[in-house]
């Protein structure tokens, strides 16, 4: 679940990582078993999401797939959430509430985003799901995001400065653009952040910005990084449910997610499948 703005001295609290906590080899180890399970977790949604499933119907797999596991939904009733994944479709960026009566369709694109605590750790990852056949210019945007997450994940780099993983998101997102001859909108007023005791903690991550900024990254960090894309211009607007978030231009939206642990010898993805 990505992280928003909440005013600029709560901007700049949370980028300059006033309360950045730090995990032991053990404890990331933690994070990774409840990594792995939203890793699972996001499998099985893949597997059933297809047209005529409605978004509830993932959701109710979601719940059952980690509570199975002994572990509890990260999402359920946090500051009131609903359900235990984010199921975003199409125009919609983040935080879509999964609903009995939204059937996907041939040609729809859903972000789910899911979390798990497990034994009080948490494990935070989202996919964009293609459902049946999609557009050439929706399997690009998608790519697209995907591959400034991972250009974003490789700058998860001891040493390194945490507006490293924001400039490399940006840039990523800029070489798809130009290679794919659109533009793409990167999402301003959502972006990653700290993870581990809690779901959100500091810093916040935004997905643009300047090399060189913000905290030192440290041994024993989890960040979650998590950039979302639009087909076109990235200004949001929030519906009447106080959740969703879509474009407001009606375009298209793709989000993808991992966990992410800084260690000696660089990044470590803790949402990753178990080989």
């Amino acid at each position: 679940m990505s992280g928003g703005r909440s005013g600029v001295r709560g901007i700049l609290d949370r980028w300059r990582g006033r309360d950045i906590e730090l995990k032991t080899p053990g404890e990331l180890e933690a994070m990774r078993a409840a990594g792995a399970l939203v890793a699972g977790t996001l499998a099985a949604v893949i597997e059933l999401a297809r047209p005529g499933v409605s978004t509830g119907e993932l959701d109710a797999l979601a719940e059952h797939t980690i509570r199975d596991a002994g572990a509890v939904p990260s999402f359920l009733g946090y500051h009131g959430y609903p359900a235990s994944i984010c199921a975003s479709v199409n125009e919609q960026i983040v935080h879509g509430i999964p609903s009995a009566t939204q059937v996907l369709a041939d040609g729809d694109l859903v972000s789910v985003d899911c979390g798990a605590i497990l034994d009080g750790w948490h494990g935070d990852a989202a996919v964009t799901i293609q459902v049946g056949s999609v557009s050439d210019a929706d399997r690009a945007l998608s790519a697209a995001c995907e591959a400034a997450l991972y250009a974003g994940i490789d700058a998860v780099r001891p040493g390194g400065r945490l507006s490293d993983i924001s400039h490399a998101v940006q840039v990523a997102s800029e070489q798809a653009a130009k290679r794919d001859g659109v533009d793409y909108g990167i999402v301003a007023e959502y972006g990653g952040h700290g993870i581990g005791t809690s779901m959100h903690m500091d810093p916040f991550l935004p997905n643009f910005g300047d090399p060189g900024q913000g905290p030192r990254l440290v041994p024993g960090m989890a960040l979650a990084v998590e950039p979302m894309l639009t087909a076109g211009d990235p200004e949001t607007r929030e519906l009447e449910d106080g959740w969703t978030v879509v474009t407001a231009d009606g375009g298209r939206a793709v989000h993808w997610e991992h966990t992410v642990a800084i260690t000696d010898d660089g990044p470590r993805i803790l949402t990753l499948p178990l080989s």
